[in-house]
């Protein structure tokens, strides 16, 4: 489906905040190769498994961006939506590994963008439903 028939506002509002959640995971995922120390916790020095790790994640959320991004520009609303819905689970889950290392910082910002998601993903669902 695309946004012929949804309410104009609603795809804009649900294309920018899945924009922003993918290029922002993305971000973080690029940050982790290029300068592991920033995202590891004070005093641990980053290892090859670190950089494992954040080859998996870059792996996750690098693929995830170009696909939403594309779907954005195509203006495919039943795409945007599932590939939305994941991009807030993800988030929500990141907020949970934030919550298990008790580090506000890495729970507060995932848990924010994650409700925003949902949120616009809820909207462009009922947006679906009444087109």
């Amino acid at each position: 489906m695309t946004t012929t028939s949804l309410q104009p506002n609603v795809m804009r509002w649900a294309s920018l905040v899945t924009a922003i959640n993918v290029l922002v995971a993305s971000g973080f995922s690029i940050l982790a190769l290029v300068n592991p120390q920033a995202m590891l916790p004070a005093g641990i020095l980053p290892t090859k498994a670190s950089f494992i790790l954040a080859l998996y994640a870059a792996a996750r959320t690098l693929p995830l961006a170009l696909i939403t991004l594309v779907v954005i520009y195509r203006r495919a609303a039943s795409a945007l939506l599932i590939l939305g819905t994941l991009a807030g689970l993800i988030q929500l889950m990141d907020a949970g590994i934030g919550a298990f290392e008790h580090d506000p910082g890495k729970s507060i910002g995932p848990l924010v963008i994650a409700g925003l998601q949902l949120f616009a993903m809820l909207q462009l669902n009922k947006s679906i439903q009444r087109a």
